[in-house]
């Protein structure tokens, strides 16, 4: 079952960097603000600084994917943006997994 919708606004982006908490590691920054629903929203943010688009829709997927395999262990009604920084540019995919999950824990979800 998908718990997970997608963040497309701006408006929607800037109310969870305005109100929202953050943690960051290496790779990636996390915000998380409540959204009171009963669903998570997901949005990712990657400056043209990463590389080119085919880098940046690669980058995306891969978060993507790995937010898919442990979205069951986030809890629901937050609302989450992911900024993904320039240093990992090359990274892989258990690379992602294991930042995403490094975040988790830093926000105690």
């Amino acid at each position: 079952m998908k718990f997970t919708q997608s963040l497309k606004k701006n408006n929607e982006f800037l109310e969870v960097y305005k109100k929202g908490e953050s943690f960051a590691n290496k790779y990636l920054i996390m915000y998380v603000l409540e959204n009171n629903t009963i669903q998570n929203r997901l949005g990712i943010s990657i400056s043209k600084k990463v590389g080119n688009s085919v880098k940046r829709n690669r980058l995306r997927r891969l978060i993507k994917e790995n937010f898919r395999y442990m979205e069951e262990s986030f809890p629901r009604g937050l609302d989450i943006v992911i900024v993904v920084r320039v240093r990992s540019r090359e990274i892989g995919f258990k690379e992602v997994g294991s930042a995403l999950e490094h975040l988790r824990k830093l926000h105690k979800l």
